[in-house]
C-alpha cells in the first residue's frame, strides 16, 4: 500500500526533532561569563537603617534617695506618658529601710543609756574620791596639830606617831588628789566615745529617715516620660527592687530631638559627620525629613549578648519645624537612609567583582578573549557598589561572575520519590518524565 510510507517519515522526523532539543538542553546547561560593561553614569551609594527618636535634652530621672537604698516599686506611669511638674511620676516603698532606721533608733537609745550609766559611775567614782579626801584632811589637822605641840607635855611615842600619821596623810592626799582627776579625764574621754557614737547614730537615723521620706519621684520639669533599660536591657516595673540613686528615666524636651541611629559595621563603613541622612516615620514614606549626621561613634559595639554582630551608632538632629509639622514624639522609630556618595557622573563597579590582596583592589577585565587582573583605585565603598577613582575607564568589560554549568543545582537535588501513579511522578519531576514520551511518536509498522 502506497499511504504506509508517510507514518514512517513523520516518525523519523520526530525522532530527530526530539534529538535537536536534547542537544540544545545539553548545550544550555553551561551559563556564559556575566559581564559588566563600565560607564560613567549618575552614582548615589547609600545604607539604609531604622532609629529612634530621642531628645537632645533630657532631663535625667533617678530613683530617690541616697546611699544605694534598696526600695521597690509600688506604682509608676507607663513609658510615654506626658507630664507636668510637679506630677507623680513613680510611688516606692521600703521596708528594709523601715528596719534599719528602727534598728538605729534602737541604737541610738542604747546610747543613751549607755552616756547615762557612765555618768553615774563617774559621779560616784569621784564622790568617793572626795569623801576619801574629806578624811583625809580631817586626819592631816589632826596630826600637824600634835606634830607642832610641846614635846615636853606629852609622850614621845605619841609624837612619833603623830608625825609618821602626817607624812603618811600627805602622801594619800596626793595621792586621792591624782586619782580624782585620772577619774575625770578618763570618765571624760569615755563620755566622748559616747557621744560621738550617739552623733553618727544622729546622722544614720537622720539618713535613713530621709530616704524614707523620699519614696516619691515627682516631675522637676513638663515632659513625656522615658524609661531607662538596665545592664540587661530590662525597663522598670511595678514589684521591681530599685537602688536610691540609680537611673530610672528621663523626661525629654520634645522641642529638640535627634535620630539616634545603629548600623552593622560592614555597612557602615566610609560614614562621617556631615553625610546627608533622609529619613520618614516607619509607615509614612510622605513625611519626607532631610538632615545631616552631628555624630558618629568612634568604635561599633556589640548591642546584644546573644548576638557577636557589632553596629556602629550615629545622631542627626531633626529639624524644630519637622518635628512640630509632623508632631513628632520621642521614642519613635524612623527610617533613615545615610547618602554616602552622590555624584551626576562618576564610574563605580559591583562589590562582587572586587577582589582585595594585600591593600590593594582588583577586577578581571576582558582582553581580547580572556579576562585579566587590573588593579583599581576606589573611592567612596557601598553595600552594593564602589565608587572608581582610576583604573578602569569606560567600555571597558569587568567579570561579575565565571562561566559555568547551571544544571549543577539541579543534579545534586535530591531525585522524586517514587510512586505508582504516572500523574504524580510527572509533578514531582518538572513534567520532564511526562513531557519527554508524550513528545516520542509511537512505532508505525509498515
Amino acid at each position: 500500500m502506497t499511504h504506509r510510507p508517510a507514518p514512517r517519515a513523520a516518525s523519523r522526523c520526530a525522532a530527530l526533532a526530539v534529538a535537536l532539543a536534547l542537544l540544545s538542553g545539553c548545550a544550555s546547561d553551561t551559563a556564559p561569563a556575566i559581564v559588566e560593561t563600565v560607564a560613567a553614569a549618575p552614582l548615589r551609594l547609600s545604607v539604609r537603617g531604622e532609629g529612634e527618636l530621642k531628645s537632645a535634652k533630657a532631663t535625667p530621672l533617678n530613683v530617690p534617695g541616697r546611699n544605694w537604698a534598696s526600695r521597690q516599686l509600688e506604682w509608676m506611669l507607663p513609658e510615654g506618658s506626658a507630664v507636668r511638674k510637679g506630677d507623680l511620676i513613680a510611688r516606692f516603698s521600703a521596708a528594709q529601710g523601715q528596719q534599719e532606721l528602727s534598728q538605729t533608733l534602737i541604737d541610738l537609745q542604747r546610747n543613751l543609756l549607755a552616756r547615762a550609766a557612765k555618768q553615774g559611775e563617774l559621779a560616784t567614782a569621784q564622790s568617793k574620791v572626795a569623801v576619801d579626801l574629806a578624811q583625809v584632811a580631817v586626819e592631816l589637822g589632826i596630826a600637824e596639830r600634835y606634830a607642832s605641840a610641846d614635846l615636853s607635855t606629852m609622850a614621845r611615842n605619841e609624837v612619833l606617831d603623830a608625825v609618821q600619821d602626817a607624812s603618811y596623810l600627805t602622801a594619800k592626799r596626793d595621792t586621792l588628789e591624782w586619782q580624782r582627776g585620772q577619774a575625770g579625764v578618763r570618765g571624760g574621754a569615755e563620755l566622748a566615745v559616747l557621744d560621738a557614737q550617739r552623733a553618727t547614730f544622729d546622722l544614720t537615723a537622720k539618713a535613713r529617715q530621709s530616704d524614707l521620706d523620699a519614696l516619691e519621684l515627682r516631675a522637676p520639669n513638663d515632659g513625656v516620660l522615658m524609661l531607662s533599660s538596665n545592664w540587661s536591657g530590662d525597663k522598670p516595673n511595678v514589684g521591681a527592687t530599685l537602688r536610691a540613686g540609680f537611673d530610672y528615666g528621663s523626661l525629654p524636651d520634645a522641642s529638640a530631638m535627634e535620630l539616634e541611629l545603629s548600623l552593622p559595621q560592614i555597612e557602615a563603613q566610609g560614614l562621617q559627620v556631615g553625610n546627608a541622612v533622609e529619613m520618614f516615620p516607619v509607615g509614612r514614606p510622605e513625611q519626607r525629613i532631610v538632615s545631616r549626621l552631628s555624630w558618629v561613634a568612634s568604635a561599633a559595639k556589640v548591642r546584644s549578648q546573644e548576638s557577636p554582630v557589632k553596629y556602629l551608632t550615629m545622631k542627626a538632629p531633626i529639624p524644630a519645624e519637622a518635628i512640630a509639622r509632623y508632631r513628632l514624639v520621642p521614642g519613635q522609630r524612623l527610617e533613615a537612609r545615610v547618602i554616602l556618595f552622590d555624584s551626576p557622573k562618576a564610574l563605580s563597579v559591583a562589590n562582587v567583582a572586587i577582589d582585595s590582596d594585600a591593600g590593594k583592589d582588583y577586577v578581571r577585565v576582558r582582553e581580547g578573549g580572556d579576562f585579566l587582573r587590573r588593579p583599581i583605585r576606589l573611592g567612596v565603598r557601598g553595600p552594593a557598589r564602589s565608587q572608581v577613582l582610576s583604573g578602569l575607564r569606560d567600555g571597558d568589560e569587568v567579570l561579575l561572575a565565571e562561566a559555568g554549568a547551571i544544571g549543577a543545582a539541579a543534579n545534586t537535588a535530591e531525585p522524586p520519590a517514587e510512586t505508582d501513579d504516572p500523574g504524580q511522578a510527572a509533578s514531582a519531576d518538572g513534567g520532564k518524565t511526562a513531557a519527554a514520551p508524550a513528545s516520542t511518536p509511537q512505532a508505525v509498522r509498515p
